[in-house]
């Protein structure tokens, strides 16, 4: 059986089983779920920050831009952060404190995924109602326990996060420094605790870790940094440029535990030894934008989505057809 032909990928209608993962706050753009749907993958649209209507609007996007499935993904609500260190931190970055956007209601943009009948709806943070879903669901996992409990959710498939991955660590069972396993001891640990698919994430850039990923028990994979340089992506070209650079783990960016470029801002927030606000308040009080991005980063390419996706497929089967 080739490895383009896993039954999650004929279960999603996919010619490829790559998913383009959610980056939310500019990077994903309906152009670039749309491009990457269009191509074979699976695009995902990053609908985390989006408001009911916003949220409406991108879907319909997409769905102007292609007939191929795609996916809507949110954030499991949070506990509502307190602001009792935010003039401390505002002190620190230097960013007057103001009231930062309303939260979109989860509820509302449930509300909007399920009225729209989305073919794909993945979540990160924890664990969503799903019983009027009527989409294919895919959860974010970080370790084995938190597949067991998204898979007894009765979930369709599971994302295998790695440490290596860019943007926030979806943990939502015990600690995040507990959760910091890599992908190639991760993918396989769960793929042996679950009956459901899984999809690993985390470093995976080109087409060596498309077939690694695979072979270690995947049904597909899903990308995030390999598409922060494609036109249709919503980077700046200064995180473009920066994708060279090292990552870190840090809160410092958002309040949450993120994978991010490791910049002057990042060093000096973090020396200052002081703890951040709670998610999201921190985000609103930094003088430049977070770099959210994975290990991987220098592997990533200037290409067109379709472009990337075709060179990702010939990567990977020349892997598969090799003779060793």
């Amino acid at each position: 059986m080739s490895w383009r032909d896993t039954p999650l990928a004929r279960q999603l209608g996919l010619a490829l089983p790559i998913i383009q993962a959610p980056m939310a706050g500019g990077p994903s753009t309906p152009r670039l779920a749309a491009a990457v749907s269009s191509a074979g993958g699976l695009g995902s649209i990053a609908g985390a920050m989006l408001g009911p209507d916003a949220l409406r609007a991108a879907i319909a996007e997409v769905r102007a831009r292609t007939s191929a499935p795609f996916a809507v993904n949110l954030f499991v609500p949070l506990p509502p952060p307190r602001a009792d260190r935010v003039a401390q931190w505002a002190a620190l970055t230097g960013v007057q404190p103001s009231a930062p956007p309303a939260a979109p209601s989860f509820d509302d943009q449930l509300a909007v995924v399920i009225a729209e009948r989305v073919p794909v709806f993945s979540f990160t943070f924890g664990i969503p109602p799903l019983a009027d879903v009527d989409a294919v669901t895919i959860g974010t996992a970080t370790t084995v326990a938190e597949a067991i409990a998204l898979e007894r959710a009765g979930v369709d498939a599971v994302v295998a996060q790695g440490y290596e991955a860019g943007g926030h660590r979806g943990t939502f069972l015990g600690p995040v420094d507990r959760s910091l396993i890599g992908t190639l001891a991760l993918v396989p640990q769960v793929a042996d605790a679950v009956a459901v698919p899984v999809v690993a994430a985390g470093g995976i850039m080109d087409g060596r870790g498309v077939a690694a990923a695979l072979a270690l028990g995947a049904q597909a994979v899903q990308l995030g940094t390999a598409f922060l340089r494609c036109p249709e992506a919503g980077t700046s070209e200064a995180h473009r440029a920066a994708l060279d650079h090292e990552t870190t783990v840090t809160r410092v960016l958002t309040g949450r535990h993120a994978r991010a470029v490791r910049t002057p801002l990042v060093e000096r927030l973090e020396a200052a030894g002081l703890e951040p606000p709670d998610y999201p308040l921190a985000r609103y009080l930094l003088p430049e934008p977070p770099m959210l991005a994975g290990q991987g980063g220098p592997l990533a390419r200037s290409l067109p989505a379709a472009d990337l996706l075709a060179a990702l497929a010939a990567e990977a089967d020349g892997v598969s057809e090799r003779k060793l």
